[in-house]
């Protein structure tokens, strides 16, 4: 299969762990297409995508977007604009589906995952409000399945005691994108931050990588199934 990720920095794997290569190493036989790009939100990604003609039809792809129209109100500057409300928020993403329908017999929504580990904080209460419009939008096709990346992390963290760190200086994660590369490290400072499964409160760590990589997989191989049981 030939299988594009589309989103942002999380799709693109930095800075933190990226769960794009743990997918290649566990699915050697298929083609990845990472079509991530840091600090995009809806309406960047839009304009983006608006401007690009990809060369070659996909089996399945992937659209993980949302989490900065949450997180970048917490940075000190802002590189993307942001939707103003949630009528524009999901009037963009509706346009993105339409874009990826033209070039992708299955397409799958990946709702934005967290903002800090605090699943209970106004950050992440925004979150949840996203992943509910984005299965909204998917359920209104009848050609788009959901992957509650919300839901996934939110059980994951149910039962422990959380930080409240976040990284809302741009010069922090730009080093962290730069010069904090090697996993172990990541690791390391994720630990030191009091966090379990982000470097920062929204970049994986190696568990967390691990956590989409096999939510990911899961669809995947559903798909993979089917597709080998048509065959015989």
């Amino acid at each position: 299969m030939k299988i594009g990720l589309i989103g942002d920095s999380l799709t693109e794997g930095r800075p933190g762990v990226s769960f794009y290569k743990i997918l290649k190493g566990k699915y050697p036989n298929e083609i990845f297409i990472n079509l991530g790009k840091p600090g995009e939100t809806v309406k960047s990604l839009y304009n983006r995508l608006s401007k690009t003609t990809l060369d070659t039809d996909f089996d399945l792809i992937f659209l993980w977007i949302g989490v900065n129209d949450v997180y970048s109100k917490l940075l000190k500057v802002q590189a993307q604009p942001v939707s103003n409300n949630r009528e524009e928020f999901e009037d963009y993403y509706k346009r993105i589906i339409e874009w990826i329908k033209a070039y992708s017999k299955k397409v799958i929504v990946v709702t934005p995952a967290l903002v800090g580990e605090k699943m209970d904080s106004p950050s992440n209460m925004e979150i949840k409000e996203l992943a509910k419009m984005v299965d909204s939008i998917a359920s209104s096709y009848m050609d788009i399945s959901v992957l509650d990346m919300q839901q996934i992390f939110s059980k994951h963290l149910a039962n422990l005691e959380c930080s409240d760190y976040i990284s809302t200086n741009v010069m922090t994660i730009m080093k962290d994108a730069l010069f904090v590369k090697k996993i172990p490290r990541i690791d390391k400072l994720s630990k030191e931050r009091g966090l379990y499964f982000t470097l920062d409160g929204v970049h994986m760590n190696s568990k967390g990588a691990e956590i989409v990589a096999d939510a990911y997989g899961s669809v995947i191989d559903l798909i993979v199934s089917n597709q080998t049981i048509g065959i015989q």
